[in-house]
């Protein structure tokens, strides 16, 4: 399994000693980039070409604290932060890390945040599926995934409604259904919602951002997130390169 590693770290003995124990204990992993603070981070994410599949985020960078890169940018990749301290532990959770660790950081607690962050990792890429098994107290309701209108969350569920407005209640996240989909005809517009490209009716932009209207009507703004603006116009125009990326 190819997976690239991205290392946030401001502190070069410490980032080289991370580097050196992931080499020695994962020689398959691919250590795709090293930056020491938000601004760095920020801008190597957002450029073309970079893709990291696990980061390594020390909490206190150089010119901030690493919850400023998530508010910057989208963060497509399992999060492992390392920090000295452990008053970061539920602002971490708040943004979906997988694991915690404190400096100074012991192997045998790497070897396991790593291994449950590969875990969730898709082993290879994976055709898409064609219809959800829905279960409804003792029945289970096959959905084909052509007639889904759209995903969304909403008070730690998740939500599936067909083109004819029909409403399910799902037992899996949107990260896993993003997993199934076809990234040409589905995109996850923000953290709450991904789209169906034949359930847009038309799209509307107010300010630096663009609301969809959808048919059915969502009971909820359907708003495009701002940091995935630019990749939802080049999916909307048919680009493959954008529309196959990781969301």
């Amino acid at each position: 399994m190819n997976v690239n590693v991205l290392i946030v770290e401001d502190e070069l003995v410490a980032r080289r000693n991370l580097v050196n124990t992931l080499s020695g204990m994962y020689p398959d992993l691919t250590i795709a980039g090293q930056t020491g603070s938000v601004s760095e981070t920020v801008a190597w994410l957002k450029t073309p070409g970079n893709r990291a599949d696990l980061i390594f985020m020390d909490v206190e960078l150089s010119d901030g604290n690493c919850f400023e890169i998530f508010r910057r940018t989208e963060v497509n990749a399992s999060v492992i932060m390392t920090t000295a301290y452990d008053s970061y532990a539920i602002k971490a959770f708040e943004v979906e890390s997988t694991d915690y660790l404190l400096k100074p950081i012991v192997p045998e607690d790497l070897k396991r945040a790593v291994e449950r962050a590969l875990s969730r990792l898709p082993v290879h890429k994976k055709n898409p599926r064609e219809r959800l098994l829905i279960k409804i107290n003792d029945r289970i309701v096959p959905v084909k995934i052509a007639d889904i209108a759209y995903f969304y969350a909403e008070d730690k569920s998740t939500y599936i409604v067909t083109s004819k407005g029909v409403k399910y209640i799902v037992d899996f996240s949107l990260d896993i259904a993003m997993e199934q989909l076809d990234r040409n005809a589905f995109f996850r517009i923000s953290r709450s919602c991904i789209i169906s490209m034949t359930a847009i009716s038309s799209i509307i932009k107010t300010g630096s951002r663009y609301m969809i209207y959808s048919v059915p009507e969502a009971p909820f703004e359907m708003m495009v997130s701002r940091s995935r603006t630019d990749e939802f116009l080049s999916w909307l125009e048919g680009d493959k390169e954008v529309s196959g990326r990781k969301f």
